[in-house]
Order: structure tokens, then C-alpha cells, then sequence
């Protein structure tokens, strides 16, 4: 008994030794995912697009909503002169165009709406491009982990040294255009 307790000590002894020598082989980095897309222009470009076409479409439906508004008042006033068939009528007129303006809100902005569809074909792509840049960055550079330090809730510390940002901003500018190094905004 005491020789397989000795021979499973040697294991784990062996197995931890193993660990941490691999583990001080690799390296972490970290990103600063809001100053990469702040210098990436294609980015902005597609952020005022969106911004331009959300403005438009909360326009369009506030005008529709208005209009709902201005039917309701109208058959309030109107209303106590109103046969009830045409009371019905009107009504049904007023919920349908409110449904219109509900239906055309959920279209723009709903979870697969038009404004998601448009941020996955414009922003998408960039992403991508990040991700790739970060995994060759990571694998020809021996990183085991790169974190997100605009996302912030785990990491308390960061030492500049460790930012890959800019090499990731320069890794991306084979394939896009980035900012140049001495023009970038922190």
C-alpha cells in the first residue's frame, strides 16, 4: 500500500513539475479592444452608418407613432357623435396602424432586425480581422492568453508592456487600413 501511495506522489509530483514548466514558456498579453476600433477608420465609417441609418429609422417610426397619437384624439373628440359601427371602425383603424408602427419597430430593431443585420455586414468583418490578427499575434509569439482589457471585469492589472494593441493594429494593416502608429489616440 505505501509503495503505490510513493508511486502516485511521483505522479503528481511529476505531472506539476511538467506544468510549470511549460506554463513559464508561455506568455499572457492583453488588448485594448475600444482603441483598436477607435483606429480602424472602416470601423467609424461603419459606426456613423449605423448611427445616420438609426436616426432614420427612429424618425420614421416616431412620425408613425405620432400619427397613431393624432388618430386617438381625433376619435375622442369625435367619438360621442360616432355611431357605434363607425366607433368600431375607427378604433380598429387606430390599433392596425399602431400594430404598423409596433410591426415597423420590431423590424428596424428587433433582435434580427434590419439595424442587426446591417451591424453583422458591416462591423462583422472587422472583427474578423481582429480576431485573425490577435491569433497569429498569439501563435507566433508564443501567448497562451490574450485578454480584452476594454472588457475589464477580470482584469485588475495590466502593465503596458504586456499591450499587444499596437501590434495588433499593425498586424491588421496588411489586410485594412489602421491609423498610423504616431497619429493613434489612446
Amino acid at each position: 500500500m505505501k509503495s503505490l501511495q510513493k508511486i502516485i506522489v511521483i505522479v503528481v509530483l511529476v505531472f506539476l513539475s511538467t506544468q510549470l514548466s511549460a506554463q513559464q514558456n508561455q506568455k499572457f498579453g492583453y488588448v485594448d479592444s475600444e482603441y483598436l476600433l477607435k483606429n480602424i477608420p472602416e470601423y467609424n465609417d461603419a459606426q456613423e452608418e449605423l448611427n445616420a441609418l438609426s436616426t432614420k429609422w427612429e424618425i420614421e417610426i416616431k412620425e408613425m407613432f405620432g400619427k397613431v397619437e393624432t388618430m386617438y384624439r381625433d376619435y375622442q373628440s369625435e367619438s360621442v357623435l360616432l355611431p357605434e359601427d363607425l366607433k368600431k371602425k375607427r378604433q380598429d383603424e387606430i390599433l392596425k396602424k399602431e400594430k404598423e408602427a409596433k410591426d415597423l419597430q420590431i423590424k428596424y430593431f428587433g433582435p434580427e432586425g434590419d439595424l442587426y443585420v446591417k451591424r453583422t455586414e458591416l462591423v462583422q468583418p472587422i472583427q474578423e480581422k481582429i480576431y485573425n490578427a490577435i491569433q497569429e499575434i498569439a501563435e507566433t509569439r508564443n501567448y497562451a492568453f490574450i485578454f480584452d482589457k476594454a472588457s475589464g471585469a477580470s482584469m485588475l492589472y495590466a502593465s503596458p508592456k504586456n499591450d499587444l494593441s499596437d501590434d495588433v493594429l499593425d498586424q491588421i494593416g496588411t489586410v485594412m487600413q489602421t491609423v498610423r502608429k504616431e497619429d493613434r489616440k489612446r
